[in-house]
Order: structure tokens, then sequence, then C-alpha cells
């Protein structure tokens, strides 16, 4: 049984070429095996440079972060079949359709023959995709693509998923769906990192969570234990606009 956290960050800190200010201003994190992390935050407040940095898309300035005990900043090839990552954006080819794109994203993995053949089948059946399989992306709803941009993540049964405000623009019904899924997940080994601007969110999914602000960790602990030790404040919603701030961020 390996004993090193899977996420692990010691004074972590990026600054962009050309920004006076750092992004990341020294970021100590650590996220054990089977925890189910909330990040919260701002519009601008670091997370999704820090979900950038721990899966290898941009190195960090100085600091330390080590994934699965390892010590890493670019390249980080050996980390793509142990993590999956669900950008924000839909990351997906809108010139092939649904399953096209899955098969695409499946290769690129690795998986070949049957084996995909019988993985795509499932995901497409558990995301009750059956009757948009055949259409193009461009031609699909946002909710479809958010299906199919989650798919592309988790396809390979990675150890690690990191997700960028999975349910961002979804009705309600996607929302449910796609919570069970994480929360099944979740149950059955797979460690997860999520990035979410939804207190309730992180209240429901969330085993530990952490605010960052300004490149900046403010707080981190259990949901029920941070607002417990506030002072005053009901739910995370109310601790979140006390230690954030109600200002308007861009």
């Amino acid at each position: 049984m390996n004993p090193d956290p899977v996420i692990a960050t010691k004074n972590l800190k990026k600054r962009y070429r050309g920004s006076e200010e750092e992004a990341l201003k020294g970021i100590d994190l650590t996220i054990q095996a089977g925890d189910f992390f909330g990040l919260l935050g701002p519009n601008a407040a670091g997370k999704s440079t820090l979900i950038a940095i721990l899966c290898g898309i941009m190195g960090h300035s100085s600091g330390e972060v080590k994934i699965f005990g390892r010590t890493t900043n670019l390249p980080t090839d050996w980390l793509k079949h142990m993590i999956g990552f669900v950008p924000q954006e839909i990351a997906l080819y809108a010139s092939l359709t649904v399953l096209e794109n899955i098969l695409f994203f499946g290769r690129m993995y690795g998986i070949s023959g049957n084996k995909l053949k019988e993985k795509a089948e499932s995901y497409i059946e558990t995301f009750h995709l059956n009757e948009h399989k055949n259409k193009l992306i461009s031609k699909c709803s946002g909710g479809i693509k958010r299906r199919v941009n989650l798919i592309a993540g988790v396809l390979h049964e990675p150890s690690l998923v990191l997700l960028d405000e999975p349910t961002l623009g979804v009705d309600t019904q996607l929302r449910s769906m796609i919570f069970d899924y994480l929360i099944m997940l979740n149950r059955n080994g797979t460690t997860i990192l999520y990035t979410t601007h939804y207190m309730e969110e992180a209240s429901k999914l969330c085993n530990r969570v952490g605010i960052i602000d300004h490149g900046k960790i403010i707080a981190e602990g259990k949901p029920t234990e941070l607002v417990a030790s506030s002072s005053g404040y009901k739910d995370m919603g109310q601790l979140f606009l006390h230690l954030t701030g109600r200002d308007l961020r861009d």
C-alpha cells in the first residue's frame, strides 16, 4: 500500500510571464487517496491555474508538487494514464460524433479493440446517450457535450480525476446524474479533486474542501467542521462570502 498522498504541494507558486502579481502565492495542499476534495474560490482566485499545474498542462514557477509521491514539473508523460482531467471548456472534436469522440479519446489512452468498444457502449448507456451517439458534437446540446466531456476524462479509469466546474450551465437533472456518477466513482476508490462555485455541491459531495482566494488557501477542512468553527455562519455559502468578500470578480 502506497502511504504517500495522491497530491502534495509545498509553497507552490506560479507567476505568468509579464504579470507583476503571482497567480499562486505559496499553496500548501495535501489530498489523500480516496478523498473527494472540493476546491472553492471566486473567479480569478487561482483554481484553474492550480488544476493545470497538477495535471501537467502547465509548469510552476517555484515550490514543490508531488503526485503519487513523485516530484513533478513539465514534462509529465508518466501521469497520462494515472490521472483524468475534465476541463471547464468543452474539449471535444465538433466534426466527430458522440461515439467517435469517445473512441478517439479511448485510443489516445491506449485502449483498443473489443475492450474499447465495450467501454464506449457502457458509458453511452450509463449517461443515456444511446439516441445521440451518432450525432455530430457540433449539433449536440450543451448537456450532451458536458456528458461526453466527462466520459473523455474518465474512460481510462484513472486513479485521480480532476474536474474543473463540470456542472457549469447544466440543468438540475443532469447535475444530479453527474453527482451520482462521481459519488459512485469515489466510493470505488478514485480520488477526486473538484473545483466549483456552488457551495451546495461542495457540501453534498466533498469530505474535505479548501477555499482559495488571491492565490492562497485561506481555509481547509471538512465542510461541517469549517462551518461549526466559524462565528455564527449557518452554511458554506455564508462562510465563503465572509472569507472572500462580496465584491464582484471578473
